[in-house]
């Protein structure tokens, strides 16, 4: 393992050295989304001006060449996650399309019937909940797995409820996009197998920040989103085993994804097209294989040891100065702190930092009914790390806190002498 280095890194990112409300700019809003380096924006652009073409439709050498380049940047995500083939590679929009595809696609292909269940937890990101909650107007019931104390799964619930529920498919976060809990996928994999159930891993906040190896996981299916790992946006990530892909029905339908189309029947192309219908997204996908490219140079371990440093001084530090912090230790979470100051609105601490430059995300995070659990009804400050931040961007978002909490002090002061 090797240091990350910072000052290398940072000078890959032109976003970086802009300026906000003419202060230096210090971005700590990257579970929403990362920043791209101009590796990633070169590669993107390169293909626009020199291979554009729409791909598996034409005799034409441009087509033919895109079509390729499209193809070998399957095989490079296949490599990333450690998959057995890259036709088991599914491009989506994003991993909220990739879920979406398989619910709906297994409720279409009759995997999934009336009175099937499905086991989720209480700490998912809305786009892991909505589309099986919404399932229940095929007859499919949710489940799901209680949360600790401290923010973790609780395990011997969720054994509990494979052996009362039986449910027909698992689906849990790899790491939550709030909490930071990194859950043990392996521990859950195993048991849903054990208990006949498929399971899905919502990896966006996973695949970003540490080694995934899908095929040692034995994970039925597995998604991501590249913008969140230095990518673009628009091009997302559906990993599932050949031969349960070979049962799935499409859930898009259009060109491409066909073989035979006459006016009553048709068949499907074979895998991984038969998912992906319409004009691909080439430049996305070669933005996604630059950004792999980029982080494998870095070394995943590298980033996974960076940013468990990194989030680590931060819990200090904001527990310091009296921070309510949300999820577990240091130790057992990611690149992120869910946190809130005392008394004082989480949209008015991320409005007051932007003042001074500093980009943190306020609000609900996609995961109101978590906050709901949480007893957060305003939501939370989140502030997430990636490979080019480091303890002078905690420590600058420390010393900003320290002067909300002053100046909201002084209010509440004048406020009650007022009264």
């Amino acid at each position: 393992m090797k240091k990350v280095n910072l000052t290398k890194i940072k000078k890959d990112f032109p976003i970086l050295k802009r300026k906000i409300n003419g202060k230096k700019m210090f971005y700590l809003d990257n579970v929403a989304t990362t920043q791209k380096p101009l590796e990633v924006i070169n590669a993107v652009s390169n293909y626009y001006k020199t291979s554009n073409a729409n791909i598996h439709r034409g005799a034409y050498l441009l087509s033919q060449e895109s079509s390729e380049i499209y193809e070998n940047t399957k095989k490079e995500v296949a490599k990333f996650i450690g998959a057995k083939k890259w036709q088991e590679i599914i491009y989506t929009r994003n991993a909220t399309e990739s879920i979406n595809l398989v619910a709906n696609s297994l409720v279409k292909s009759r995997i999934l019937v009336d009175g099937d269940t499905i086991l989720t937890s209480r700490m998912e990101h809305h786009s892991n909940l909505l589309p099986w909650t919404q399932l229940k107007n095929d007859g499919i019931n949710t489940e799901f797995i209680e949360l600790t104390k401290n923010g973790e799964l609780d395990y011997f619930d969720f054994e509990a409820k494979l052996k009362k529920f039986k449910p027909k498919l698992v689906a849990v976060t790899h790491i939550s996009n709030v909490l930071g809990t990194i859950n043990k996928v392996d521990l859950i994999v195993k048991k849903a197998h054990e208990n006949g159930a498929l399971i899905l891993i919502d990896g966006a906040q996973a695949a970003p920040h540490k080694k995934i190896n899908v095929n040692k996981m034995n994970v039925d299916f597995y998604v991501f989103s590249a913008h969140k790992m230095l990518g673009p946006f628009g091009i997302g990530v559906l990993y599932s085993k050949e031969e349960i892909l070979d049962k799935m029905q499409p859930f898009i339908l259009g060109g491409d994804m066909v073989d035979q189309v006459g006016y009553a029947n048709v068949s499907w192309n074979s895998l991984p097209w038969k998912f992906e219908a319409g004009t691909a997204n080439v430049a996305g996908a070669i933005g996604l294989a630059s950004a792999i490219k980029y982080l494998e140079k870095i070394g995943l371990e590298n980033i996974e040891t960076h940013e468990r440093a990194l989030t680590k001084y931060a819990i200090k530090e904001l527990e310091k100065i009296g921070c309510v912090i949300y999820g577990p230790s240091a130790e057992k979470r990611a690149g992120l702190v869910a946190f809130n100051l005392k008394n004082v609105d989480p949209h008015d601490v991320s409005s007051m930092l932007d003042i001074e430059g500093i980009a943190i995300r306020s609000g609900m995070h996609c995961a109101q009914p978590l906050m709901n659990y949480l007893g957060a009804k305003e939501g939370t400050c989140r502030a997430g790390f990636y490979i080019y931040n480091s303890t002078k961007d905690v420590d600058k978002l420390v010393k900003e806190l320290k002067k909300i909490q002053k100046i909201m002090k002084q209010k509440w002061n004048s406020k009650n002498k007022m009264h």
